[in-house]
């Protein structure tokens, strides 16, 4: 189990910060290629994108891994006794399992239409379901995360 968690970590960290330095990288590129040698590369805006959608949906997924997504976390502040915590713990895991259970069907329903009605980028023809991919993993590793947090709570609970 160890092994697998230290590989999906690896993984995780590895798409972000290739995505994080090919996004930075062209946009150097872009920059230096139009103002520099005034010359315009068609599709490089589609790639940036490409990237960065893989960027955003990872970053997302690392985010819900070491749970540091967004949170309001004043009431949890203010709970005193460790059981009033974890059934603050246990509402927000479930509201956020109920969340992300809407988000994996909206991209597999995505996804599915995108495969029955092939669309394409228009300078490259860089097929839409690549980047819709990165969502649905998103949309998955959400999910799994929030069913983490919806079981530690509920562990929690029944000590």
């Amino acid at each position: 189990m160890l092994y697998w968690r230290a590989l999906i970590a690896t993984t995780l960290d590895v798409v972000a910060i290739l995505s994080s330095v090919a996004v930075a990288g062209l946009i150097v590129f872009l920059v230096i290629a139009r103002y520099v040698l005034e010359l315009s590369v068609v599709g490089l805006h589609e790639v940036i994108l490409l990237f960065a959608v893989f960027l955003y949906m990872f970053g997302a997924i690392i985010a819900s891994k070491k749970r540091e997504h967004l949170t309001v976390d004043w009431l949890q502040q203010r709970l005193v006794s460790e059981r009033a915590k974890a059934w603050h713990d246990l509402t927000v895991a479930a509201i956020s399992l109920i969340v992300t259970g809407f988000f994996l069907a909206w991209t597999y329903w995505m996804l599915d239409w995108g495969l029955k009605r092939p669309q394409v980028t228009p300078g490259l023809r860089i097929p839409l379901w690549i980047p819709q991919l990165a969502i649905l993993a998103a949309a998955v590793g959400c999910s799994l995360y929030a069913l983490r947090d919806l079981i530690d709570a509920i562990r929690r609970l029944g000590r």
